[in-house]
């Protein structure tokens, strides 16, 4: 019995460990995950490391190759619509369900949105991504429901991997407004306008999004050889994916 529960816990740091790296854009999409590499590190079987892997990718996060290995999605624009449109979903129909925010519940928010400021005023790039996403995360632990928690934090790690593909200008400053409107909004007590205003702060990250550009998949080998990147271009008659807005 310890063995098991030993084992399922290596599995769920393995898990977690690969998610907070890109929740944190340390890991990029299309990274290969060795499994050798990662019995290695976490000082377990392969066989671990291959069901950690499975439930990572049950969870849309990872996928496996044939004789090739395990990999972190890259997602299409096909995908990074329907991330979205599933964040929207989700996060205003929870807002329009909350009824008070708590003294503490407040404070964090509050001590949150001062972190992205001083992430701003340092140009500290990658703890603002970590930063922007985890403020939606931290609204969903407010309403106490692990399994919303859950599903955020992974539609929260696939945005990131949108944005790092589908992404040209980092607009922090905007991001963070936008949060801070959510949340007078909820300290107000007006959770219906708070909805609204998550629902308008989405759509500006997606339109932000240019998606019909086409991941490079030598992008790491051309950068390790110091090749200049390479501008793909839509496919002729391509146009950019409508974006399905939710009201």
């Amino acid at each position: 019995m310890q063995d098991s529960q030993t084992s399922e816990t290596t599995q769920k740091t393995i898990e977690e460990t690969i998610v907070s790296g890109i929740l944190s854009a340390k890991i990029r999409p299309g990274t290969r995950l060795s499994e050798n590499q990662l019995a290695t590190l976490f000082s377990v079987s392969r066989t671990r490391v291959r069901e950690a892997m499975m439930r990572l990718e049950t969870r849309g996060v990872v996928h496996v190759s044939p004789r090739r290995g395990w990999f972190v999605v890259e997602p299409s624009a096909e995908e990074a619509i329907a991330v979205y449109e599933a964040r929207r979903v989700i996060e205003a129909g929870l807002l329009r369900s909350m009824r008070a925010v708590t003294d503490e519940g407040r404070k964090a928010l509050d001590a949150h949105l001062n972190e992205e400021k001083s992430a701003m005023a340092a140009g500290d790039r990658q703890r603002l991504t970590y930063l922007m996403g985890d403020f939606h995360i931290r609204i969903a632990e407010l309403s106490g429901n692990a399994i919303i928690v859950d599903i955020l934090r992974d539609l929260t790690a696939r945005t990131i991997l949108i944005s790092m593909l589908y992404q040209s200008e980092f607009y922090a400053a905007q991001s963070h407004d936008g949060h801070c409107r959510i949340f007078e909004a909820m300290q107000a007590g007006d959770f219906v306008r708070a909805a609204e205003l998550s629902v308008e702060h989405l759509d500006e990250v997606e339109m932000g999004l240019d998606l019909t550009t086409r991941p490079d998949p030598l992008s790491e080998l051309r950068s390790s050889l110091s090749l200049p990147p390479k501008t793909v271009s839509p496919t002729p008659g391509s146009k950019k994916p409508q974006l399905q807005r939710s009201n």
